[in-house]
């Protein structure tokens, strides 16, 4: 029996790998990009060229959206030659891109307003980067109703990893506020892993000592590994993951968050570097390059020449910083995901398997979830966790190094010290959100 024709817009470095994939799967993938040398080298790859945009959904029943954003979503879908007028009658379309929920819900609505109503749309945001989008091994956030769900499964099933496509309740916009709340760790953490680096840099450490004590630490994050040896090789050019795209992503989260008027202080913190990065001229440039915010210098030239005691007080300071900033990265996106009625176990298992990893997370965001925040045996208090924060932030502070989302961290222990939670564990900080 042989597979449906599928149209596929958007062949940039995530696209091209899923829409390749589709090819490598036996599927006839009608590929179509702005960028026509995207285009031939889709054709090379045994995808078949689509001339325009309009061709590529020509009577397609299957039809996949991997563009960079919702302003170029609503181009493609409904613009001039766009595909919603040339899709086939009960046509299934995928919107993969990384875009508000508010605006994959718009989208629904205006496929009723123009007619178009028996399409079958899914939200279907996508995680996991260039290299699984080629394998096929995609997360896949999918939010839609049933009907949907069960048309595009094969061919959401085809670009996932078996164990990483998760069909969120909740219908459209539930798919992008999973990504979303996903992202919240992801944003912070990527800028995260620069500020350890470049504070270990400062204090005069030796960069490979430090990656390896923080991966075998519970200051561990997904991000710092995947982005270390880009940092370490200044690997950037272009960027495997570009500063824009990060920034965009955020910067969904921060629009969300004022509109809810929930407070995001480390996403926000984590936006304002990239924004003053970004005028810098390092947008096209890879975002483990955010390392040379806080230290000049490639951070490989460091020769350390403290004495094994001066070497393991300094480490100490960099571990805590990640460490506490971490735990409270993950009470910022577990209480948001709550905010937004995301379910929060899916949210918990998603997290664990994906970029927004980390230590802090995987250990004690079961916690904050279940409610038992302040309960873990042997928890930390919240005024020991500023004690050590605050003395990584004094340290850099004496070094002219900013440390913006630890002192952002901090800012937010404070609160909760004057809240009165001071003495309770230190997962309490989930109280300080306010949920």
């Amino acid at each position: 029996m042989s597979k449906p024709s599928i149209g596929f817009v958007g062949l940039g470095a995530m696209g091209f790998g899923m829409a390749t994939h589709l090819v490598k799967e036996g599927y006839p993938v009608h590929g179509y990009d702005v960028f026509p040398a995207s285009v031939e080298r889709f054709n090379a790859a045994g995808g078949i060229p689509a001339s325009s945009l309009l061709e590529s959904a020509q009577d397609k029943q299957f039809y996949v959206c991997m563009v960079a954003s919702a302003p170029q979503a609503q181009s493609v879908l409904f613009g001039e030659g766009g595909i919603v007028k040339a899709l086939s009658p009960n046509a299934t379309l995928l919107l993969c891109s990384t875009v508000p929920a508010t605006y994959a819900q718009s989208v629904a609505a205006e496929l009723q307003s123009c007619g178009r109503g028996d399409i079958l749309f899914i939200d279907a945001p996508v995680s996991g980067g260039a290299k699984r989008a080629a394998d096929g091994t995609l997360s896949i956030m999918a939010g839609a109703s049933d009907a949907a769900l069960e048309s595009g499964r094969f061919l959401l099933q085809a670009m996932s990893d078996s164990n990483k496509l998760y069909l969120v309740p909740g219908g459209i916009g539930a798919g992008s506020n999973m990504k979303m709340v996903h992202q919240v760790l992801a944003g912070i953490h990527i800028l995260g892993a620069s500020e350890a680096m470049g504070f270990a840099a400062q204090l005069g450490l030796d960069a490979i000592k430090t990656a390896d004590a923080i991966k075998s630490s519970d200051s561990w994050t997904w991000m710092h590994e995947n982005r270390l040896q880009r940092m370490l090789e200044e690997d950037w050019h272009p960027g495997a993951s570009a500063l824009t795209i990060i920034l965009k992503d955020v910067g969904i989260i921060t629009t969300s968050a004022r509109q809810s008027h929930f407070p995001t202080p480390l996403c926000s913190a984590a936006e304002q570097v990239y924004l003053s990065a970004l005028l810098q001229g390092y947008g096209a440039v890879d975002d483990s390059s955010m390392v040379r915010q806080y230290f000049a210098e490639p951070i490989m030239k460091v020769s350390s020449t403290k004495s094994a005691e001066e070497t393991a007080e300094s480490l100490r300071l960099v571990l805590d910083l990640m460490e506490v900033t971490n735990l409270v990265a993950a009470a910022e996106a577990i209480a948001f995901a709550r905010y937004l009625n995301v379910d929060l176990k899916q949210f918990f298992t998603l997290v664990s398997d994906a970029a927004g990893a980390s230590r802090q997370f995987m250990t004690k965001g079961l916690e904050m979830i279940e409610g038992r925040i302040g309960e873990g045996a042997g928890s930390e208090t919240i005024d020991a966790a500023i004690s050590r924060l605050e003395k990584a932030s004094q340290k850099a502070r004496d070094l002219h190094c900013p440390l913006n989302l630890g002192n952002a961290a901090l800012s937010v222990l404070y609160i909760s010290k004057r809240s009165g939670l001071g003495a309770e564990g230190s997962t309490s900080v989930m109280k300080t959100f306010g949920n």
